[in-house]
């Protein structure tokens, strides 16, 4: 039996053009978990999600991980200039909010931990 020497990784570009892929950078993330760990504190969230495409990057919000999702917060660049380079959206796709400042954006979760005691 014989054993062959590694192949390396390849180093230049000699296909086609490999595509950009759109992620969440760490500060954005930071901001998203934290307010996805005061919600499952609440006991409100219990699972996400997260997608990375070359148009998008998603961080989908579950209640329970076999159903669909309650929120979807996107990130979509070619949006930055004109509504808003983030967006919160709602469990069938409706837009709740959208914003070029992803901790303002988040803000509109806080109004749900609130309760009242009694």
């Amino acid at each position: 039996m014989s054993i062959e020497a590694p192949v390396p990784f390849p180093t230049g570009q000699t296909g086609p053009a490999i595509a950009e892929v759109t992620a969440f950078q760490r500060a954005e993330l930071s901001v998203i978990l934290s307010v996805y760990g005061r919600m499952v504190a609440a006991g409100e969230w219990r699972d996400y999600a997260i997608s990375h495409g070359r148009e998008v990057a998603v961080f989908a919000i579950f209640r329970r991980s076999a159903e669909t999702p309650l929120y979807r917060i996107e990130k979509r660049p070619k949006l930055r200039l004109k509504q808003g380079l983030y967006a919160v959206l709602g469990e069938n796709g409706q837009v709740l909010r959208r914003g070029h400042e992803l901790d303002q954006l988040m803000r509109i979760f806080d109004k749900k931990l609130i309760r009242p005691v009694g």
